[in-house]
């Protein structure tokens, strides 16, 4: 006789798969409404998908459940729930940057919106699991969905972005799958807990089998990360990508990828570890360094953007290094503080993109250096605001990224590596010069040709201003508010027991 399968409905705290099913549900209901009234609006498209991720954004903080979910796949600790609100905040605004008054081909298809929160839900996912499965197929919900809509901007750069992008993800989901059937192999489990358990148990048994499934993932989560020297996709990806997608790829991928990388270098970080803490240590410093030189010769502005964006990449990965609860806390400023100045800043490109080709106003390129050559006597607000938004992500004082790495070096030198935060002061002071360099095309420099550049206001909607506006506001003003964010970073991050 079979005995039945019991199966409880509170232990499987169902409200821990609540705020993803929102936007899963929000993706299949724009399907739907798609199939019996054509040709809507895109405002339509963009409320709708707005108030999903509204109605999400309330599900996260409002979360009265347990850390445990759904057959102990799901793990919603203080962590978690502060990286769901972070990636459902900033898909809220970079959903926005759809309102254009031009037609752009992506934004014509519902099925863009869809794939915009199939792709937050599969985000949602890997930042509420420590279990190696269910982390797998949120990246590849997410991923699969960022490809397709890449591709949708139907330019042959964004065409052939999409595949460079598709293809080395694949790769890096190779890795990952590798890297999870050692561990498995190993240890008999994929979740973290147990995973660190019998390692802790066993002192390291098996210790080559190990790190081969650690290799393998750190090249994984590199890739996802874009860590030297998995970061060859990136400024590929960028170039081919619209603007606003561009800047969303630069921010939110790596909120969900920093949560799992947190849980997963943390076990070997916590077990001191000399092989992986010497290999996160490398590809910290490689990571901020290489890119950083390599911006320096970028004649293209979302080029140097994507360098740049690779370059700060590596200064999380520093405070995951340290693995202390006031590096941790850093990291989520850091990126807090980094993401209100991307979005900023490639809305200020997305608005200065027109629908002609680039050499329609003679440039090999949307966003060449040389097409902001004397914008203050063009477009003088576009210059202040672009200025602004740079010397912030130069981390100049006291714009907003500047306190981000002033918390990340305190907690740095707090735990005796001073020669991490020389490297990390001397690229900022690298990194300052290819933001000042805008400001001079902009300010300083005046065109030989005579060439004057159009700037319609084709692109620039009111959501777009207050979107920009917000960016400005807040990494001008952060010296008032920086400590109430901290105040919250800091319960998330002692509830999750750091």
């Amino acid at each position: 006789m079979i005995t039945p399968i019991s199966i409880d409905i509170m232990s499987l705290n169902i409200s821990s798969i609540i705020p993803m099913s929102i936007a899963i549900f929000g993706a299949l209901m724009i399907l739907c409404i798609d199939l019996f009234r054509k040709h809507n609006n895109k405002h339509f498209y963009v409320v709708l998908t707005t108030l999903f991720l509204l109605v999400d954004l309330v599900a996260v903080l409002s979360y009265p459940g347990g850390n445990r979910g759904f057959f102990n796949v799901m793990y919603v600790d203080g962590i978690s729930l502060l990286a769901q609100a972070m990636i459902v905040i900033f898909s809220g605004l970079f959903i926005y940057l759809s309102l254009t008054k031009e037609r752009f081909h992506e934004y014509r298809y519902p099925e863009y919106f869809a794939l915009f929160l199939f792709m937050t839900a599969g985000f949602q996912f890997m930042a509420t699991s420590d279990n190696l499965i269910l982390i797998f197929v949120g990246l590849e919900t997410a991923s699969m969905s960022l490809y397709t809509m890449i591709a949708m901007h139907n330019r042959d750069k964004a065409t052939e972005a999409a595949i460079k992008y598709f293809t080395m993800g694949a790769v890096a989901a190779g890795f990952y799958t590798f890297g999870a059937m050692i561990l498995y192999y190993v240890t008999g489990s994929v979740s973290f807990g147990e995973i660190s358990a019998y390692l802790a148990s066993t002192n390291f048994d098996h210790y080559p089998i190990i790190l081969l499934g650690i290799v393998f993932l750190i090249g994984a989560i590199g890739f996802k990360l874009s860590l030297v020297p998995f970061h060859t996709w990136a400024p590929d990806v960028y170039e081919g990508s619209s603007a606003a997608m561009a800047g969303y790829i630069a921010i939110v991928p790596k909120i969900a990828i920093l949560v799992v990388a947190l849980r997963f270098f943390g076990i070997f970080i916590q077990a001191n570890d000399p092989l992986v803490e010497g290999i996160l240590y490398m590809m910290a410093v490689v990571t901020m360094t290489i890119p950083n030189l390599i911006a320096l010769v970028q004649t293209d502005v979302k080029r140097m953007l994507a360098f740049s964006s690779i370059s700060h990449a590596g200064f999380v990965l520093v405070a995951i290094m340290l693995g202390t609860t006031q590096a941790i806390q850093s990291l989520f400023l850091y990126w807090i503080l980094f993401a209100f100045v991307v979005l900023g800043a490639f809305a200020m490109l997305w608005i200065h993109r027109t629908k002609e080709a680039p050499s329609f106003y003679g440039f090999s390129s949307d966003y060449q250096f040389d097409k902001f050559t004397g914008l203050v006597k063009i477009a003088p607000v576009s210059a202040f605001i672009i200025a602004i938004l740079m010397f912030a992500l130069a981390g100049v004082p006291p714009f907003s990224v500047f306190w981000g790495k002033m918390y990340l070096l305190s907690a740095t030198i707090n735990s005796g590596e001073i020669f991490l935060a020389v490297v990390m002061v001397i690229n900022s002071a690298i990194a300052a010069f290819y933001y000042l360099k805008l400001i001079v095309y902009m300010f300083l420099k005046t065109r030989d040709d005579k060439l004057v550049v159009e700037y319609k206001d084709t692109v620039n909607t009111i959501v777009l201003k207050v979107i920009i506006g917000i960016s400005v506001v807040l990494s001008i003003s952060a010296i008032f508010w920086i400590d109430v964010l901290m105040q919250v970073i800091s319960r998330a991050v002692r509830l999750s027991g750091y």
